[in-house]
């Protein structure tokens, strides 16, 4: 049969669904609040949608489904977003994510939204995954199922490198919609111009509602940003997610108009008033909007660098902060991830201060780990310690929001520095606590505190210290919460049913249908790109052009991997023995080889290090999925299976990143043990 069609429909499909999984996860996340620090819902309830679609393949169709489902969820999500989810829990600081809907609905629970978020995303990819199953169908009935593969995978790459160009244009949420529902009219050309003009309604009708009740001007490629002035001082509140997130405050005597103000002035120069001489360079990583930036310069500096990672923040410190901080010849700006900088400059400062930096999001999708939290570990601090003059020191603000924070915030410092920082517990509205290390600040120490450090350096040793392969600084513990662990239990619970439900078939044809060979592949998979996606950020940087890069180079990858074993074929055994071999590798590989200054060898070394398991684990994929004579029902458990993995990615708490490559090993040997029994059994099934 002439695949020329479904072919071009499968990679417009692929790219919905790549776009479609960007668009819910940025979008969702910044108009319900709490789902900003859970991303993987949308990307582990779209994976449970694109299964459940495929094993549906061939059954009758949901393709109306999917636009429904995209109104549905966005008259839900505009729902929750007027109301205040929240606990009663003052480590969160949840209430500060609702300061702009003062007067909303109090829901004193965070687990409907998640859970509602999970269900309604799910929803809106069933459809999605029963067209890309049977477009798979028709190339394996053609005998060309690798082929089918390569096109679902081109559309996917197309669909991250589109929505790569949108965060870089500043693209706003009505736009993502809009290539979403354009390039989903492919998957109506059939339907004639009645159903076309249905479509194009619907479309509309979503767009313009979220356009219409959009909030944010600003898009940058972490949060959805806006800049409100203070009806009471001169000071900027600016929202992140709707969320205060940072306060630009009027630093200059002259502008202080209020005790807000004055309190917060009274403690950004205490680590400056505690210095024997002005410092003359100073590094300001998370500069923000500039507040520590207009304190560097109020109290002699000479030069400050200024790292911070969102451009349109910095934008805004440039249009918006009252004291114009960034309009200095004294001040150089640098765009970038605050390890990154460390990593690369070779600068020496008199004073490295950790401005307010804590983040509302994580690094990515993938993985729990939140986008400053490679920032707060003792490697971190190591590394700053390594860019101090003789004399230097370091100053460290924070809202602590419990015991624990500062227990690790202590250590961290103590192990990095040999001696227990400074502490100063005083509130000044945007921070608590200001710590202090490095000679710079040893003429404060009396003889008394002096006698005391090797009881709190053994007091600091019994603390879990969040390190480059843990870095969870918000952590009471090395294992998941009691919350994280809840929500699974439910996520797992209507997975399953989910799965059940969707197809006629009785419990037992459905168990006999079960491809543990292709789930233990997708939740393998899930696992190690994870870790990848993870270390690749730290190696170059937890911005959103590595995540972007990171994941677009892993789909290409695979794609290689796919087309060369269709073009010339490994033995399964070979690509097998190199995956473990691999993964083995980059187990017992120190993180610390990644971590070097010379750009072309950590380029290469990268390459080795996350290309050569994607590029064998895509070959034993392909190699196994190219058998299947039902290609959607593999490809359903397959995403089914990834499902699982994102759910256990949360192991990564008790035992590391790191440690995810042994779980994912062990499910690869697990595959290549039943392969074999297969082989031993002369047949494959699903």
């Amino acid at each position: 049969m002439p695949l020329r069609r479904p072919g071009l429909a499968l990679v417009a499909a692929s790219f919905v669904v790549l776009f479609q999984e960007l668009t819910l996860i940025r979008w969702m996340s910044s108009e319900v609040r709490v789902l900003a620090y859970f991303p993987n819902v949308v990307l582990i309830s779209a994976f449970l949608g694109l299964g459940i679609g495929a094993l549906r393949a061939g059954k009758r169709s949901l393709l109306w489904l999917w636009p429904l489902s995209l109104v549905i969820t966005a008259v839900a999500t505009l729902v929750m977003a007027r109301i205040a989810f929240t606990n009663l829990s003052p480590s969160e600081h949840l209430w500060l994510l609702y300061m702009d809907i003062p007067n909303a609905p109090v829901v004193k629970d965070v687990r409907p939204p998640i859970i509602a978020a999970f269900i309604l995303s799910a929803l809106s990819f069933v459809a999605l995954g029963q067209f890309v199953g049977e477009r798979l169908r028709d190339f394996t009935e053609a005998g060309k199922t690798l082929w089918g593969y390569v096109a679902d995978l081109s559309g996917s790459l197309l669909g991250v490198i589109a929505f790569a160009l949108a965060s870089f244009t500043g693209a706003r949420p009505a736009v993502w919609f809009s290539v979403v529902l354009i390039a989903g009219a492919w998957l109506f050309a059939s339907k004639g111009w009645k159903a076309w003009l249905v479509y194009a309604v619907t479309g509309i009708a979503i767009v313009a509602s979220i356009a219409a009740l959009e909030r944010s001007p600003f898009y940058s490629p972490y949060y959805a940003l806006r800049a409100e002035h203070s009806p009471n001082s001169g000071g900027v509140y600016i929202l992140a997610n709707g969320s205060l997130h940072q306060y630009a405050a009027p630093l200059a005597p002259r502008r202080q108009t209020n005790a807000y103000d004055q309190t917060i002035a009274a403690g950004y120069p205490l680590p400056y008033l505690a210095l024997q001489h002005p410092p003359r360079r100073v590094l300001i990583l998370g500069a923000g909007t500039g507040n520590d930036v207009v304190t560097a310069l109020a109290n002699g500096a000479q030069e400050v660098d200024a790292v911070e990672i969102d451009p349109v923040i910095l934008k805004l410190g440039r249009t918006v902060h009252p004291d114009h901080p960034y309009a200095s010849p004294r001040v150089h700006v640098f765009n970038t991830d605050a390890r990154a900088f460390l990593r690369n400059t070779k600068n020496q400062y008199d004073l490295i201060v950790f401005g307010t930096l804590d983040s509302m999001t994580r690094l990515s999708a993938l993985s729990n780990v939140r986008l400053d939290n490679f920032v707060y570990t003792v490697d971190c601090m190591r590394a700053a310690r390594a860019r101090l003059s003789p004399d230097g020191g370091v100053a460290l603000y924070f809202m602590v929001g419990n015991r624990g924070i500062h227990q690790k915030l202590f250590a961290m410092l103590s192990e990095a520095f040999g001696r227990p920082p400074l502490v100063r517990v005083e509130n000044h509205r945007l921070f608590n606590e200001i710590l202090v290390d490095g000679p710079a600040f040893e003429h404060l120490r009396t003889p008394a505190m002096t006698a005391d450090i090797p009881r709190l350096m053994e007091k600091a040793s019994l603390t879990e210290v969040p390190t480059d392969d843990w870095p969870f600084l918000y952590l009471d513990a090395r294992r998941p919460p009691a919350f994280y662990i809840s929500i699974i239990a439910v996520f797992l619970i209507l997975a399953a049913i989910a799965i059940v439900a969707s197809s006629p078939e009785s419990a037992r044809d459905q168990l006999r249908s079960f491809d543990a060979e292709m789930f233990l592949f997708g939740a393998a998979f899930l696992l190690l790109e994870t870790k990848l996606v993870t270390q690749m950020n730290l190696v170059w940087g937890t911005t959103w052009v590595t995540s972007a890069v990171v994941f677009g180079a892993i789909l290409a990858t695979i794609l290689i991997g796919t087309i060369v074993i269709q073009l010339r074929p490994m033995r399964y055994g070979i690509a097998a023995g190199g995956l473990v071999i691999a993964l083995l590798a980059t187990y017992l590989m120190p993180q610390e080889w990644l971590l070097i200054e010379s750009v072309p060898r950590r380029l290469l070394l990268s390459l080795v290090f996350a290309g050569a398991p994607i590029f064998f684990a895509s070959i034993c994929f392909a190699s196994r999925f190219r058998m299947r004579t039902e290609s959607n029902a593999a490809f359903g458990w397959n995403l089914a299976g990834a499902v699982f993995g994102g759910l256990i990615e949360s192991m990564s708490m008790a035992v590391g990143i790191r440690a995810l490559t042994l779980v994912a090993l062990v499910a690869y040997l697990a595959s290549f043990l039943i392969a074999r029994k297969s082989e031993t059994r002369g047949s494959v099934t699903v």
